[in-house]
């Protein structure tokens, strides 16, 4: 199996975060600034625009963390902690 392309933004060190986003969400958008603004060292992925096969992985791999599949999922050190939806509040004390 293939490992999906994620987007790698470097930054300061604070475990290994990945968000899975949608191209076409506000939310998603207003969460990657955020941790770009955070100056955090994260992954990223626009699911939406996987191909077909890894856009299934990525959305089962979403699903782990976040039953109800819905973006944006910031998952922080393998999903000790898991942030859905844009909670700014929440982001900026974990990464902060």
């Amino acid at each position: 199996m293939n490992q999906m392309k994620m987007e790698h933004v470097p930054g300061k060190a604070r475990g290994k975060i990945t968000l899975y986003a949608l191209s076409t969400c506000g939310w998603c958008a207003k969460t990657k600034e955020l941790l770009r603004e955070l100056g955090v060292d994260h992954f990223y992925v626009f699911v939406d625009l996987l191909p077909p096969e890894e856009l299934e992985e990525a959305i089962r791999e979403v699903e782990k963390f976040n039953p109800a599949g819905s973006f944006p999922t910031l998952v922080i050190n393998e999903g000790t902690r898991v942030i859905i939806g844009f909670r700014e509040q929440e982001i900026r004390e974990a990464l902060g």
